[in-house]
C-alpha cells in the first residue's frame, strides 16, 4: 500500500540499487547495467531553462479565459480547447501523438443529467430525500429512467474488504439489491501505544489508501450487486466540503459510453450529507458517533436499518465524442522507439452554469489550466534537445478528469502504445502559484524509484523532497496518474503546496492550499489572482523535465518500491512485455 514515511538509509540504498537494474522481459530484475545517459548536462540545463513563467502565464490566461467557456467536454469549450492545444503542439514542432497519425484519441463519453426523487420508508411514515441539501445522487446506467423500489438499507461501516489488513466489513452477508450506506475514508484506527495518533500499520494511518476513496466504495457496491450505494459525506476525510459535491456531481455527469450501457455499475450512487445521515440514524434510535465507533472494529458486521429506500432517476443522456489530445517526440533509438515516457495533464474543467446569476463560467485557472500550460512548456523544452532521447516522449492532454479520470481511464484501456512498454507517467494537476520554495512535495511519497531520480535533480538545485502536507486527503487517487499506477506504470505527481517558501512563514503553503480549497476549488472564482508568482511552478516543471529525460534516456526502467500496492501489477505487466 501507499507509504508515507521516509525510508531508513539502508532501505533507501537497497531501493536505489534495485532501481539501477533493468527489468527482464519476464518481470525479474536483471543485474545492474551501466547508465546510458548521453544528454549533455549543459544542453539539459539550457532546455530546462526555456520553461518560463511568462509563457506559463500566457497559456493559463488563454485556457482559463471566458472564451474557453470553462472547458467542459462535449461543448464549444472543448472545441476551442482542443484546437488551442493542437495549434500549440504543432507550433512547438511535435508530431501527432496517436499511433494512427492523428493529434487526437477519440474518447466516447455519455453526458448524463440525473433528476432524482428519493424517499425513505419507515415503519409508520415516509420521509423525503431532498436535493441538494440531503443527497446528491445519479445513475451511471445509460437508461432514460432508473428505478429502485423499497430497497432495504444496510449500514456497512467503511465498505472495505482488505485481506492484507484482515478487514472485511461485509462478513459474507447477502447484500444484493440493497442500499448500502458507507462511511467515507479509511477506518482511523488509534495506535495502541499512542492513542492520539493513528496506527500506521493499518490503512497507513493518517494517509488515505484507495480503500478510502468513493470510487472504491462504488466498485465494491457493484461487486456485491447493490441497488444503491450512498457514501456519508464528511469534509475532513472526503477532502472537500459539501458544496464541491453539489458543484461536481449535482450537474451533468459523464461516464465512458460502453457497449453494455454501463449495466455492471451500481444503479444508483451518490453522497448523503452528514446532517441527513445523523438525522437518519437518530430517527432509527442510533447515535451516529457510536455507530461510527463500532465500525472501527474488525468484528463489525453489517447493520440492517429499519428503513427502506426508493429512488427514481430521470436521465437526460447525450452521447459525447470527447478527445484526448496527444503529441509526441519520437525516440531516436530504433530499438527503443516503441517505449514511451508519458506526461499527462487534464484540459477539462466544469464548463458554465447558466442557472447562476452573475459569473457563470468555471474558468479553472489553477485546476487545471495551470497543468495544461505546464504540459505545453515541458513539450517545448523537450524539442530543444538535440539529439532527442532514445525513447519516445508522449504528451497527453486528457479529457474528463473532473468526471472521474475518464480520459486517462480510456487511454489506459485503449492505449495507442502498449502499456507494458510505458516506462513512467509524470502528471501535472494544479501547479504551485505561490512562489519559489525549497521543498518538493510528492503526493504518495514512497511509491516508486522515480522519486530517487527526483531527489537527485532536486539536490542539484538545493531542494529537498518530502511527503505531501495532507496525505489524509487521498490526493494520490484523485488525478489521472492513478489510472496509470493502477495499471502498473510507475507514476510521479507533485503537490502545488509546501512549507519552505522564500520570505514566508512555515504555515504559508498550508494556509494558501486551505484558502484555495475553501474559496476557489470547483468554484467560478478559480481564476488568475493578482498575487500569483509562477517561479515555483517553473522550478517544479524543470525537475519533472529532468526526471523525464533520465527515464527516456537511461537503461533502467523505473520500478515500484517493495511495499507499494502497485508493484504486483507492474510485475504482471512486465511478464507480458515482448
Amino acid at each position: 500500500m501507499k507509504g508515507t514515511l521516509l525510508f531508513l538509509a539502508l532501505a533507501l540504498c537497497s531501493n536505489l540499487s534495485a532501481a539501477l537494474a533493468p527489468a527482464k522481459s519476464d518481470g525479474r530484475q536483471a543485474p545492474a547495467a551501466t547508465s546510458r545517459f548521453t544528454i549533455d548536462a549543459a544542453q539539459l540545463s539550457a532546455a530546462a531553462a526555456t520553461i518560463q513563467t511568462n509563457d506559463l502565464m500566457r497559456h493559463i490566461r488563454a485556457l482559463s479565459s471566458d472564451a474557453f467557456e470553462g472547458r467542459l467536454p462535449g461543448t464549444r469549450g472543448e472545441e476551442v480547447t482542443v484546437n488551442y492545444l493542437i495549434d500549440q503542439f504543432r507550433r512547438i514542432g511535435l508530431q501527432p501523438g496517436n499511433s494512427n497519425g492523428k493529434w487526437i484519441q477519440d474518447v466516447p463519453l455519455a453526458g448524463v443529467k440525473s433528476q432524482l426523487s428519493g424517499a425513505l420508508h419507515f415503519e409508520n411514515r415516509q420521509g423525503e430525500l431532498q436535493f441538494p441539501q440531503d443527497i446528491v445522487a445519479w445513475s451511471a446506467h445509460l437508461d432514460s429512467k432508473v428505478v429502485v423500489q423499497n430497497s432495504d438499507m444496510v449500514f456497512v461501516g467503511y465498505g472495505i474488504q482488505a485481506p492484507e489488513y484482515q478487514w472485511d466489513d461485509f462478513k459474507g452477508q447477502e447484500l444484493r439489491g440493497k442500499t448500502l450506506v458507507m462511511l467515507v475514508g479509511d477506518p482511523p484506527i488509534p495506535d495502541p501505544a499512542e492513542p492520539a495518533r493513528l496506527d500506521k500499520s493499518i490503512f497507513k494511518g493518517q494517509a488515505m489508501t484507495y480503500y478510502g476513496r468513493w470510487t472504491y466504495k462504488f466498485e465494491m457496491g457493484a461487486k456485491l450487486g447493490a441497488a444503491a450505494v450512498l457514501v456519508i459525506h464528511e469534509t475532513g476525510p472526503a477532502g472537500y466540503p459539501w458544496f464541491v459535491v453539489v458543484n461536481s456531481w449535482g450537474r451533468e455527469n459523464f461516464s465512458l459510453n460502453r457497449p453494455d450501457r454501463n449495466k455492471n455499475e451500481v444503479p444508483v450512487t451518490g453522497w448523503l450529507s452528514l446532517e441527513r445521515a445523523q438525522k437518519l440514524f437518530s430517527e432509527l434510535g442510533h447515535d451516529y458517533q457510536a455507530i461510527k465507533k463500532s465500525a472501527l472494529d474488525r468484528n463489525f458486521k453489517p447493520l440492517p436499518l429499519r428503513v427502506k429506500a426508493s429512488f427514481t432517476i430521470e436521465n437526460q443522456i447525450r452521447e459525447v465524442a470527447s478527445r484526448n489530445v496527444l503529441a509526441k517526440l519520437p525516440g531516436r533509438d530504433p530499438q527503443r522507439s516503441s517505449e514511451y515516457v508519458i506526461y499527462t495533464a487534464h484540459w477539462d474543467h466544469l464548463g458554465k452554469d447558466e442557472r447562476r446569476t452573475g459569473d457563470q463560467i468555471f474558468n479553472g485557472a489553477l485546476d487545471n489550466a495551470s497543468g495544461a500550460a505546464g504540459l505545453l512548456e515541458l513539450a517545448e523544452a523537450f524539442t530543444r534537445l538535440s539529439p532527442a532521447p532514445t525513447r519516445g516522449v508522449l504528451f497527453a492532454a486528457v479529457t474528463a478528469e473532473e468526471q472521474g479520470l475518464l480520459g486517462a481511464k480510456y487511454y489506459v484501456e485503449q492505449p495507442p502504445y502498449a502499456i507494458e512498454k510505458t516506462l513512467a507517467n509524470l502528471n501535472l494537476d494544479v501547479l504551485n502559484p505561490w512562489g519559489r520554495r525549497r521543498d518538493v512535495r510528492v503526493i504518495g511519497l514512497g511509491n516508486s524509484s522515480l522519486e530517487d531520480l527526483l531527489k537527485d535533480a532536486a539536490e542539484k538545485r538545493g531542494r529537498i523532497v518530502l511527503e505531501e502536507l495532507m496525505p489524509e486527503k487521498g490526493s494520490y487517487y484523485r488525478s489521472d496518474h492513478f489510472l496509470f499506477a493502477k495499471s502498473g506504470v510507475p507514476a510521479l505527481y507533485l503537490s502545488g503546496a509546501g512549507t519552505e517558501y522564500a520570505g514566508q512563514p512555515p504555515d504559508f503553503g498550508r494556509r494558501k492550499m486551505l484558502e484555495y480549497a475553501d474559496s476557489d476549488y470547483h468554484k467560478v472564482t478559480d481564476e488568475i489572482k493578482p498575487d500569483w508568482d509562477l517561479t515555483g511552478a517553473a522550478d517544479d516543471l524543470q525537475l519533472l523535465f529532468e526526471v523525464g529525460c533520465r527515464v527516456a534516456e537511461e537503461d533502467q526502467w523505473p520500478i515500484w518500491k517493495a511495499d507499494s500496492e502497485f508493484k504486483p501489477r507492474r510485475e504482471e505487466m512486465l511478464r507480458r512485455r515482448p
